[in-house]
């Protein structure tokens, strides 16, 4: 059992992590050609098994059903990781360098003062644009909103990520994001009067936490999507006016509201900036000004690192739903053998007579072995194919989840995806619960003598 947690360990690390997909593919073509070899090794008509499966039909369909269980939930956890890696991976840039204050890990925890970092812009090595470097200056913090009108069971509160910006248009450009058709970024003034006189702060939203706020409206007029352009929600006891909405599916910013800094920093408590964003040339140049920060800058003391390098850090949430998912998986496979071995043993005890009766007409020890591997297999992926075809219906759904690394985090909204190796992963998985869980049931019934058996 020990050799099928580190087989089951080993291939959830190389069918997710990315760069190591070739030792699923490998594991999935091997399980393929042991298939293939177990039944071209049979002389037993494989009618006959299908038979013996029908006999037995409340048994084996019991034991698929358990399979189909199993597969299910392991395809939509690993969906679910996918998300959280494509979600991660997918934010950063080569080109850009982020800017937080020393010692941070976290734009979270990180404080920029004005006046210390009032000169980054002059740095050489920061794309300039019509003689505007490409600089967001950004205030990053987590506030507490209250959800109004919450189901019964449902939290009554949500840690909404609000990103101040001092230039919207700017950050736009640095981040690669773009606003759907009918929206805009919101004014210098950051405000707009509504019609029934109460002031609103102009914001953009993720287009996913544009449909978690849509959620709050259930159950009050037409069910709606997402928020979109024109939309209000409630927070710090004011309105606050969607202008536009992100296409931002597959970054963290899914998950944001953009205001203006100027106003959504005082609101909050936070008068300094969290976070920098310098956009270069060229990835080389970007590591050039990495270090130019981290080791010439004297202005101030500051952690300087290249933007996908700090988002793949923040994986580190992913790596320990992995070790949940290997050790759920591993725990999983185990009652998996054991329930496919106990259907074994039933089934060879009811069919002594017939491995005599098998044996007398000439079929050879190895045969038998087969015939009854093969028995194994046939539940075992009957079972798997339907629980993976299940989990497959998960792909596209959305999540709530958290990302971050040593001490902070970002809540996000994420996309569950399936892949080629989570499907291969669980096809891997059934074939080789079904060898293992039918492989001492098949030897016992090999080791069988016809006189014995027929007695």
């Amino acid at each position: 059992m020990s050799f099928l947690g580190l087989a089951v360990g080993g291939l959830l690390w190389g069918g997710i992590i990315p760069g190591l997909s070739h030792f699923v593919t490998a594991g999935t073509l091997l399980a393929v050609v042991i298939v293939f070899l177990l039944y071209g090794a049979s002389r037993i008509p494989t009618s006959y098994n299908v038979l013996n499966l029908q006999v037995r039909w409340r048994t084996t369909l019991l034991t698929a059903l358990a399979f189909t269980l199993v597969t299910a939930l392991l395809t939509v956890m690993l969906a679910f990781v996918n998300g959280m890696y494509a979600l991660t991976l997918g934010s950063g840039n080569p080109e850009n360098v982020i800017i937080l204050s020393e010692g941070s890990t976290d734009e979270g925890f990180s404080n920029l003062g004005f006046s210390d970092v009032n000169d980054i812009g002059t740095q050489p090595g920061i794309l300039q644009e019509d003689g505007v470097p490409l600089l967001s200056r950004e205030t990053y913090l987590v506030v507490n909103q209250p959800i109004p009108n919450a189901p019964p069971g449902r939290p009554k509160r949500r840690f909404l990520q609000l990103r101040g910006i001092d230039d919207p248009k700017i950050a736009a450009r640095v981040h690669r994001v773009e606003l759907y058709p009918g929206g805009e970024w919101f004014s210098d003034a950051g405000v707009r009067q509504l019609s029934d006189g109460q002031i609103a702060v102009e914001v953009v939203l993720g287009e996913g936490i544009a449909r978690e706020l849509a959620r709050d409206r259930d159950g009050n007029g037409a069910k709606k999507i997402r928020l979109e352009v024109g939309d209000q929600f409630i927070l710090n006891d004011r309105p606050w006016l969607v202008v536009g909405v992100m296409q931002s599916s597959g970054k963290t910013f899914d998950s944001e509201v953009w205001g203006k800094r100027s106003l959504i920093g005082p609101m909050f408590g936070k008068e300094t900036y969290s976070t920098l964003v310098a956009r270069t040339a060229s990835p080389d140049d970007a590591v050039k000004l990495r270090d130019y920060f981290n080791r010439q800058y004297k202005r101030a003391a500051v952690n300087a690192q290249i933007e996908t390098d700090y988002f793949a850090s923040l994986s580190e949430t992913n790596k320990q739903f992995l070790v949940a998912i290997a050790f759920v998986t591993v725990v999983l496979a185990i009652g998996g053998v054991f329930g496919i071995m106990n259907t074994m043993y039933a089934a060879i005890s009811q069919r002594t007579k017939d491995i005599g009766v098998l044996r007398l007409l000439g079929f050879r020890r190895h045969q038998i072995l087969v015939a009854f591997l093969t028995e194994s297999l046939m539940i075992a992926v009957a079972g798997g194919v339907v629980g993976i075809a299940l989990g497959c219906l998960s792909h596209g759904w959305t999540a709530n989840s958290v990302v971050g690394g040593q001490g902070g985090g970002k809540f996000v909204v994420l996309r569950l995806m399936i892949d080629a190796d989570t499907i291969a992963l669980g096809l891997l998985l059934t074939v080789a619960t079904g060898i293992l869980g039918g492989l001492m049931p098949a030897l016992r019934a090999m080791r069988m003598s016809a006189l014995d058996a027929l007695r």
